[in-house]
């Protein structure tokens, strides 16, 4: 369960703000979008090599 304390005099709007960004670091929807389909464990690493390979990319190039 989620709870966002709100403090004296602060909007609903920052209170929905910060709720939002808690729930999306929990990783719900991303778990469900991920369940919707069945992907094979040699895409899934796959996917994670090339992944890594283009973020490896950035660091060598100076970027991140």
């Amino acid at each position: 369960m989620i709870i966002v304390p709100i403090k004296e005099g602060e909007s609903i709007d920052r209170a929905l703000k910060k709720y939002k960004r808690k729930f999306e670091k929990t990783g719900v929807v991303k778990e469900l979008r991920e369940r919707q389909k069945f992907t094979k464990p040699s895409i899934k690493k796959r996917e994670e090599k090339l992944k890594a390979i283009y973020i490896q990319g950035l660091k060598d190039s100076g970027m991140v």
